[in-house]
């Protein structure tokens, strides 16, 4: 049962992404589709820790370094494939950003920083920052609660509608030009613990 669950999931995943890219063929939308993810970071230590650091500077822990690079290769097999990954500066986004991009493209995959990005950043930010971009397929690598309000900012929610988990993605689709307020459809929401399963995680 539990294999059967998890093609599903994996044959759903795919399905999404393959729809996309025949609307693209078949629908002349004004301006560009954009593809935009949400990746939450994995595992930090915890701020009760005592030799927990300030916190932009809290790292992922062995058990959040595994989880993650299992989470990353869940992106993978769903077909998530960003052009430049867009990473908060806090030293456990930058650190998953390292690894999705480790797994998704390699040092070929352009890894940028941006501030926007930061636990309680404005929405509006993050999006100009989407807006500037020339890339169709963009990775964000943030926080709670900023990535769940970039989120409902994208799909036109007073609130947010979701709450992403460490190591979780949202994908979205805008096809009516850049991203603005509004004007994306949430076609992905992956767990991660579907995420570790797709990647390969065989504990229970």
């Amino acid at each position: 049962m539990a294999a059967a669950t998890l093609q599903v999931a994996r044959s759903a995943g795919r399905s999404v992404f393959a729809r996309g890219i025949a609307a693209r063929a078949e629908v002349a939308y004004p301006g560009r589709d954009v593809w935009v993810h949400l990746f939450r970071h994995g595992i930090a230590i915890d701020p009760t820790d005592p030799s927990c650091p300030t916190d932009p500077e809290r790292y992922l822990t062995d058990k959040g370094r595994v989880r993650t690079k299992l989470a990353a290769k869940g992106l993978l097999a769903v077909g998530i494939a960003p052009e430049v990954i867009i990473a908060s500066p806090y030293v456990r986004a930058q650190q998953t950003a390292e690894i999705a991009r480790e797994v998704l493209g390699g040092d070929a995959l352009p890894l940028v920083t941006s501030d926007t990005l930061t636990p309680m950043s404005d929405p509006s930010d993050v999006v100009d920052v989407l807006r500037a971009r020339s890339e169709q397929n963009l990775l964000c690598v943030g926080h709670s609660p900023n990535l769940d309000r970039v989120l409902a900012y994208l799909v036109g929610a007073d609130e947010p509608i979701g709450a992403l988990k460490k190591a979780g993605c949202a994908s979205l689709e805008i096809r009516h030009g850049r991203p603005g307020p509004g004007n994306a459809l949430l076609v992905g929401l992956y767990p991660t613990s579907v995420l570790r399963k797709l990647g390969g995680d065989n504990s229970d």
